[in-house]
C-alpha cells in the first residue's frame, strides 16, 4: 500500500472491522479483477454492509481526496469496476428485497442477483424489466448503474424506464430517499443549489432544439454511452432528472444504495422459431418488418456466430450445410394464453412469408425444443472464448445503428473486419439494432496493441459518425469507450455532461477515467494479459459467472480469483521479475487457493467455457501429496480398520457429550482444534456417534432385488447425539426397502469398499481411482452383472460410480431410486410441518435438483429451500479441517429456516452434519423422511 494511502486506512479501521480491509498483494487482485480487457490493482479493497459505512468511507474519501470506485458482481465488460485506488465491494446485507402494491413493484438492494429478484416475482407472474445474458450473476446494483438491458427488455423496459424510487448516497456521503417525503426535504435544505442546478440545466437542454433533438435521437436507440441526457429532457422535477441521471452513470455519480422497480409481466406461453436466411442483408430486411410485428425478442447470428456452435449435441442437423453467407434470426414470442400466442405466431409467418428462407425451425411451445433453439445463441460467446489462442483474450463489443440502416450498417462493419484482419463473428438484439461482435485479441506486443487501436478507431467512426449510433448499445461505456463519447455525442452534448459531473462529484473522486476521459488514448491503458496458466483454465475469460454458487466467495477466493492469482504466480515463475512478490503470492494461495476450495465443481456448471476449477486445484493438490501416497495406499488396503477406528472415535466423543453435554463438549473440541492449529478436527455437536456395518439379512421374502451400497460414511456414521431420530441410515434404508417389497443383496466385502472420494478430492488420483475400481467389482458380481439395480445411499459416492465406472450398471443415489422404483409401490401421505431442502454438488450435477422438489412435494406440504445456498463447503472433511469454510458457505441459512421446522434433508452424510451444526435443525438422508410418510399400497387381487 502506498503512503499516501495509509492515513486512509487508519482512520478506516476505526469504523470498519480490519477483516473486511484488504491491502495484501493477493486478495486486491484478485478482488479488483473484472469481466473486462483492463487490470488494474486497488491500494485498498473495503467489503462494507452498511449505507452508514459507505457514507462514512465517502466522506473520509473526500477527506484525502483519494478515489473510490464501487463494484456488485464485476461481471462488466467495459472496465468500470476496476481501480488503482479503493474499490468499494458489498458484504451479506445489501441482499434484501420487498414486493409490494400486488407486486406491481420490487424494492431492492444492490447486492441482490438479478435472476433471483426475477425467483421472487415468479409466484406473482412478473419480473424486473432488465434481462442482461449475465442476470444469473450480474447484480441489481451493476444492472442499475449500467443501464443493462439484454434480449427482450429493449429500450422499453429498461432500468431507466421502469425506475420507480431510489435511495442513493452521493460522493460527499449525503444519502437521499425519493420514496421519502422527509428525506426528501431534508435534502431540498441540504443541497437546494444543486437541485436548482440540475433544474437550470434541463430547461437550458429544453432549450436547445439542435441538442434536444440529439438527445432524442440518441435515445431512440439503445444507448449506453456516457450520462443519460435523456433525463434532462424527460423530467422537469431536479429530484427525477438525479435519480435518472444515477441510472447507466456507471458509479460515477454516485452510489446506488437501493433502487424500486416498477415490474413487468412475465408470460407463461412462450414460443420461439429459427429462421435461415441467404445472407445478412436479407436478415436484416426482415428485421425491420418483424419489429412492428408481436415479438418479444429477435436475435440475429450471422454464419461465423452459428459455425462456432453447429456441432454442439441437440442443435438442428442443417447447421453445418449452411451456406457461407447464411443467417438466421431466433424470434420469441410470448402471450397471456395459448390462444394469444397462436395468433401472434400466425401473424408474424404471415409477415415474413414473402421471404425465400434457407432453412428453419417453425415456432414450437415445448420448452425443451425452445431451449436448444436458444441454447445456439447463449452458447456463441462461450465456444469463441474456448477456441482462442492461449494468452489472448475475447472482446464482445456492443453497438447499434438505427434500424433502418441495420443492413448498410453490418455490411460496412464486416469490411472493416477484413480490412483489420480480425475473424470477427456478429451476433445480437436485431430488434434495437444492437449488434455484438466478437473477436479475438492479443495485447502482449506493441503491434498488436497499435492494431487494436486501429480497428477501435476506425469502428467507433463508422457507428458514431457515419451511421449516428451508439457505441455502447448496453454493455456501459466503462473505460473502453469514455474516450470516444465526445466523438459520439459531439462538443456541446459532452461538456454537458462534465458539467453534470462537476455537479455531482467536484473533486472527480468517483471512478476517475470512466464514462468520461479526456485521454483519447485512455482505452489503450492498463490492457489485461492473461498468460498460461494451466490447460485445463486457460480458456477462462476471468468473466464472474462462476461465483454464485462458490462457497468460499465470502471468505477467501472465487474460482475467477482463483485462476487470476494462478495465472499471476505463473508468470511470475517464468519470468523473474519479482521473487519478493511471487513468494507472498504463493505463501497466500495456499490457503485463499488451495485449503478453502472444496473442488466440489460446481463452479463448472456455470462457466460459459466449462472450466472445472477443483479439477486445477486438485492437480496443485496431487504434487503435493504424492509424498503422501505410500500413506494412503495403506490406509486403503487397511480400510476396515481405518473405519473402525473411526468409529471408536465416534463413539468415544459421543460418550463425553452424553455425559458433560452437547455444548460443552462442542467447546472442548473448539478449544482441541485451535490449540492444535487445526491438526485435531474440529468436532461439533452436529457430529454422529459411530454405527455398525449392516450385515447380510437371513432371510430375503421380498419380490424384486435391489443391491445396497452404504457409503463408507453411511457405514461409519449413525445420528449425531442431538437427533431426536437415532436409527442409522442403514437401518432405514432396510425398513423403506422391506416395505416395499425388495430383497437386499449387499456386495461382498462390504466394509473395505470406498468409492476413492477421500482419496480423490486430496489430489491422490491413482488410490483413488484404484478404490473406485475395486468397487466397480464388487458391485458388478453383486448385482449379477447389472441384473439388478444399485442403490447408493449419498450422492457424492453415486456420483463417482455414474462417471468412472466402465459397465453397465443401473446407478441410483436415493432421490432417482425412489422417484423410479417406489412411488408406485407405496401410498405418500404428504405432512404439514415444513422442511429444508438442500440439493448438494453431486445432485446438482446428476440433474437431481427439480426430482428432489418432485419428491418433497409427494412428502410434504411446504418445502423451504433456502436463497443463496449452492455448495454448503463441508466437502469431505473439510468441515472438520478447514471449519470456516462450512461456516461461510451456509452464513445465510440459519436466518431462513421457519420458527416450526425441525428437519432439513439432504442426500450427503457429510454435508448433513455442516447443515445440521449452521441451521439450527437436524439434516438427514430424504429417506428418513420417505421412510416416514409412506406405507405399503393395499395388495391388489386379480
Amino acid at each position: 500500500m502506498e503512503a499516501s494511502y495509509q492515513p486512509f486506512y487508519r482512520e478506516l479501521s476505526r469504523f470498519i472491522a480490519k477483516e473486511c480491509i484488504f491491502t495484501d498483494p493477493s486478495r486486491t487482485m484478485a478482488y479488483g479483477t473484472d469481466a473486462s480487457c483492463y487490470r488494474l490493482i486497488p491500494q485498498i479493497v473495503v467489503r462494507l454492509d452498511s449505507e452508514r459505512e459507505v457514507q462514512q468511507t465517502l466522506v473520509l474519501a473526500q477527506k484525502y481526496k483519494l478515489p473510490v470506485t464501487f463494484r456488485a458482481a464485476g461481471t462488466s465488460l467495459s472496465g468500470q469496476a476496476i481501480t488503482d485506488s479503493i474499490l468499494i465491494t458489498l458484504g451479506d446485507n445489501w441482499r434484501q428485497y420487498k414486493i409490494f402494491g400486488d407486486a406491481g413493484y420490487i424494492k431492492l438492494k444492490p447486492g441482490v442477483i438479478g435472476a433471483d429478484a426475477n425467483r421472487y416475482l415468479a409466484p406473482f407472474g412478473r419480473k424486473i424489466g432488465p434481462d442482461p445474458a449475465s442476470i444469473d450473476a450480474c447484480k441489481i446494483g451493476g444492472i442499475a448503474a449500467n443501464n443493462a438491458s439484454g434480449m427482450c427488455c429493449g429500450t422499453a423496459q429498461n432500468s431507466y424506464q421502469t425506475l420507480h424510487a431510489m435511495r442513493l448516497i452521493l460522493a460527499d456521503g449525503t444519502l437521499i430517499d425519493t420514496a421519502d417525503s422527509e428525506s426528501i426535504a431534508a435534502f431540498k435544505k441540504t443541497h437546494g443549489p444543486m437541485l436548482a442546478q440540475l433544474q437550470s440545466l434541463s430547461q437550458q437542454t429544453k432549450a436547445n432544439p439542435h441538442l434536444a433533438d440529439l438527445i432524442r435521437h440518441k435515445y431512440r436507440l439503445k444507448n449506453t454511452t456516457g450520462y443519460s441526457l435523456n433525463a434532462l429532457v424527460d423530467f422537469d422535477d431536479p429530484l427525477d432528472i438525479l435519480t435518472h441521471l444515477m441510472i447507466g452513470s456507471e458509479g460515477t455519480l454516485g452510489f446506488i444504495a437501493e433502487i424500486t422497480y416498477e415490474t413487468v409481466e412475465e408470460h407463461q406461453f412462450k414460443a420461439s422459431a429459427l429462421f435461415v436466411f441467404s445472407d445478412i442483408e436479407t436478415a436484416c430486411e426482415a428485421t425491420r418488418i418483424l419489429k412492428k410485428q408481436p415479438v418479444s425478442a429477435v436475435e440475429l447470428m450471422d454464419r461465423g456466430a452459428l459455425a462456432s456452435v453447429e456441432n454442439e449435441d441437440g442443435l438442428p442437423d442443417f447447421m453445418p450445410l449452411l451456406t457461407d453467407d447464411a443467417t438466421a434470426l431466433l424470434v420469441e414470442v410470448r402471450g397471456a394464453d395459448q390462444e394469444t400466442l397462436q395468433n401472434k405466431m400466425a401473424q408474424i409467418m404471415s409477415s415474413i412469408a414473402e421471404f425465400n428462407l434457407e432453412q428453419q425451425v417453425p415456432f414450437t411451445d415445448k420448452p425443451e425444443e425452445f431451449g436448444r433453439l436458444w441454447a445456439i445463441r447463449k452458447g456463441i460467446f462461450p465456444a469463441i472464448g474456448a477456441v482462442r489462442p492461449v494468452g489472448s483474450t475475447v472482446i464482445i463489443e456492443d453497438v447499434a445503428f438505427p434500424i433502418e440502416q441495420l443492413a448498410d450498417g453490418v455490411k460496412d462493419l464486416r469490411k472493416l473486419f477484413i480490412k483489420h484482419d480480425y475473424n470477427a463473428v456478429i451476433y445480437g438484439h436485431a430488434l434495437d439494432g444492437n449488434m455484438h461482435f466478437v473477436f479475438q485479441q492479443s495485447f502482449d506486443t506493441p503491434q498488436q496493441v497499435t492494431r487494436y487501436q486501429e480497428f477501435m478507431e476506425a469502428i467507433a467512426h463508422l457507428v458514431a459518425v457515419e451511421y449516428k449510433g451508439s457505441l455502447k448499445a448496453e454493455h456501459g461505456t466503462g473505460r473502453n469507450m469514455a474516450s470516444f463519447v465526445e466523438l459520439e455525442w459531439g462538443n456541446e452534448a459532452y461538456e454537458l455532461m462534465w458539467q453534470l459531473k462537476n455537479l455531482l462529484d467536484p473533486q472527480h473522486l468517483l471512478s476517475p477515467g470512466v464514462l468520461l476521459n479526456r485521454d483519447n488514448q485512455g482505452h489503450l491503458k492498463n490492457l489485461k494479459l492473461l498468460p498460461a496458466a494451466d490447460k485445463r483454465v486457460d480458456s477462462c475469460i476471468e468473466c464472474g459467472f462462476c461465483e454464485p454458487v462458490c462457497p468460499s466467495t465470502a471468505l477467501s477466493f472465487t474460482p475467477r480469483q482463483r485462476i487470476v492469482i494462478w495465472r499471476e504466480i505463473n508468470r511470475l515463475r517464468r519470468s523473474g521479475d519479482d521473487n519478493k512478490r511471487l513468494k507472498l503470492l504463493e505463501k497466500d494461495f495456499r490457503y485463499l487457493g488451495d485449503d478453502t476450495c472444496a473442488a466440489t465443481g460446481l463452479c463448472a456448471r456455470r462457466c460459459p467455457v466449462g472450466i472445472n476449477t477443483g479439477e486445477l486445484i486438485r492437480d496443485i493438490r496431487t504434487q503435493r501429496n504424492m509424498r503422501h501416497e505410500k500413506v494412503a495406499r495403506w490406509t486403503a488396503s487397511h480400510f476396515t480398520t481405518i473405519t473402525g477406528g473411526a468409529r471408536l472415535a465416534l463413539n468415544t466423543v459421543a460418550g463425553a457429550s452424553k455425559l458433560i453435554g452437547p455444548q460443552r463438549m462442542g467447546k472442548v473440541t473448539k478449544a482441541l482444534y485451535t490449540l492444535s492449529a487445526g491438526n485435531i478436527p474440529l468436532l461439533t455437536p452436529a457430529f454422529p456417534r459411530g454405527t455398525s456395518c449392516p450385515q447380510p439379512p437371513k432371510l430375503s421374502t421380498g419380490d424384486e432385488k435391489v443391491v445396497y451400497l452404504p457409503s463408507c460414511a453411511t457405514r461409519t456414521m449413525g445420528a449425531a447425539v442431538t437427533d431426536p431420530d437415532q436409527r442409522p441410515l442403514t437401518q432405514v434404508v432396510e425398513q423403506l426397502l422391506t416395505k416395499a417389497g425388495f430383497s437386499i443383496i449387499y456386495p461382498e466385502g462390504l466394509d473395505s469398499l470406498c468409492c476413492g472420494m477421500p482419496y480423490n478430492s486430496k489430489g491422490i488420483k491413482t488410490v483413488a481411482a484404484e478404490r473406485l475400481a475395486d468397487m466397480e467389482q464388487a458391485l458388478w458380481q453383486a448385482s449379477e452383472q447389472g441384473k439388478y439395480p444399485i442403490l447408493i445411499d449419498t450422492s457424492p459416492c453415486a456420483l463417482r460410480a455414474v462417471e468412472g465406472f466402465t459397465k453397465p450398471m443401473a446407478l441410483f443415489e436415493p432421490i432417482g431410486f425412489v422417484n423410479h422404483y417406489l412411488t408406485d409401490k407405496l401410498e405418500f401421505i404428504p405432512e404439514d410441518k415444513p422442511v429444508m431442502m438442500h440439493v448438494t454438488c453431486s445432485s446438482v450435477k446428476m440433474g437431481l435438483s427439480a426430482p428432489m422438489k418432485a419428491l418433497l412435494d409427494r412428502c410434504c406440504k411446504q418445502v423451504v429451500i433456502p436463497d443463496g445456498i449452492h455448495c454448503c463447503g463441508f466437502a469431505g472433511d473439510k468441515g472438520m479441517k478447514t471449519p470456516e469454510l462450512n461456516a461461510s458457505a451456509l452464513r445465510l441459512l440459519n436466518q431462513q429456516v421457519p420458527t416450526n421446522c425441525t428437519e432439513g434433508v439432504s442426500n450427503s452424510r457429510t454435508c448433513e452434519i455442516g447443515l445440521s451444526e449452521h441451521s439450527g435443525v437436524p439434516y438427514r438422508s430424504v429417506l428418513y423422511l420417505v421412510d416416514r410418510v409412506t406405507k405399503p399400497l393395499p395388495k391388489t387381487t386379480s
